[in-house]
């Protein structure tokens, strides 16, 4: 594919679409804290939120690992490999943003929590917004 390049090696560190992968595992490590710290007042809800987080932090650390040590071989599947996670990545934060809001906005109106535990919710709703359009633009650069 001429124009678009999967990183290789050292490459991952140095180019400017590719270098979103740290800020990927930042961000996303930051989320997977910032939920496991937080009250849980509906489990369901953060259980997604949870699994999102720590599924993305996984598999950005896995495409990090294989672009490191050059598997993909620029072969095609491979450009097909990264488009697809990066968008149900994105996909999957988007629904975890909506879904701690919710969580936020419960604990808002509810008298049992302090403002401590609402100012961590708020905090974790909108952390995940950062992440997809850092995960998107590899795929779209």
């Amino acid at each position: 594919m001429p124009g678009w390049r999967l990183p290789r090696g050292s490459e991952v560190f140095r180019t400017c679409p590719d270098v979103l992968f740290i800020f990927e595992l930042v961000f996303g490590g930051l989320v997977w804290i910032l939920i496991a710290s937080s009250l849980v007042p509906l489990p369901l809800a953060q259980g997604w939120v949870m699994f999102v987080s720590v599924f993305c932090f996984v598999g950005t650390t896995v495409l990090l690992f294989l672009y490191i040590i050059n598997i993909h071989d620029r072969k095609i599947s491979w450009y097909i490999l990264d488009a697809v996670y990066h968008c149900i990545a994105a996909l999957f934060y988007l629904s975890a943003v909506v879904l701690e809001g919710l969580v936020t906005n419960i604990m808002d109106h509810d008298l049992n929590f302090t403002q401590e535990h609402y100012h961590e919710n708020l905090v974790a709703t909108v952390s995940p917004p950062v992440n997809p359009p850092v995960l998107t633009a590899p795929t779209a650069c």
